[in-house]
């Protein structure tokens, strides 16, 4: 790879979830501050947990049910992504998420729209939100992802090319706030790191603060 080539790095993602929302922000910094071009993905805690709603807590199953507030942000997502092309993927999600968690307004029919608008394409796309149109693609790019972590992951999963040519996939990191600067090009150099060795699975702590959105 030449000193100029970036890297691309895969990030696949559900609007509905906030801890995804911050290692997104932070792989942002992670574009400023190392040759890294982040690629962006959909996809899909309702369809990661269809098999399993009677194991998760009533509330957030609800969500995850056919009709639920989990389905339509993926939805609009992936028909924006199937009928505008990929470059329209990243500037959605951070609409979306700037207004789903920033701002505090929630998953609602109107901060979906409201986030179309901000992102400059058709408002007739928030119609998807109740449409399977595209329920294949956004399957398909949800399993791309999972395939690569397994199934007792969720999101975000992050995948980098390793030096055998094959991917360096991991789930997370999670964080908060999202590093920023020489912060976040540390905790990639870090994640590669130890992505990066042979059998590594897991690091992990109690989580004792919720995400700090700024």
């Amino acid at each position: 790879m030449s000193q100029t080539e970036k890297t691309p790095a895969d990030f696949w993602f559900d609007p509905l979830c906030p801890w995804a929302w911050m290692t997104s922000r932070w792989m942002l910094e992670v574009e400023k501050v190392r040759p890294v071009e982040v690629r962006w993905h959909v996809m899909s805690l309702a369809v990661l947990n269809e098999n399993r709603l009677d194991e998760l807590p009533e509330e957030y199953a609800e969500n995850m049910r056919p009709g639920g507030k989990a389905w339509g942000p993926v939805r609009v997502v992936i028909a924006a992504q199937q009928l505008h092309g990929d470059e329209v993927v990243g500037k959605l999600y951070t609409a979306l998420g700037t207004r789903f968690h920033n701002a505090g307004e929630g998953i609602t029919r109107e901060s979906l729209a409201a986030a179309l608008e901000d992102a400059g394409l058709p408002a007739d796309l928030i119609e998807y939100a109740d449409k399977d149109t595209y329920d294949a693609q956004l399957r398909a790019s949800h399993k791309a992802g999972i395939d690569l972590v397994g199934q007792e992951v969720g999101t975000p999963v992050i995948a980098v090319p390793g030096s055998d040519g094959d991917q360096i996939a991991f789930f997370g990191p999670v964080v908060t706030p999202a590093p920023k600067g020489e912060e976040a090009a540390k905790l990639w150099d870090g994640t590669l790191m130890v992505a990066s060795i042979p059998g590594f699975y897991e690091i992990k702590r109690t989580r004792t603060q919720g995400p700090i959105f700024d």
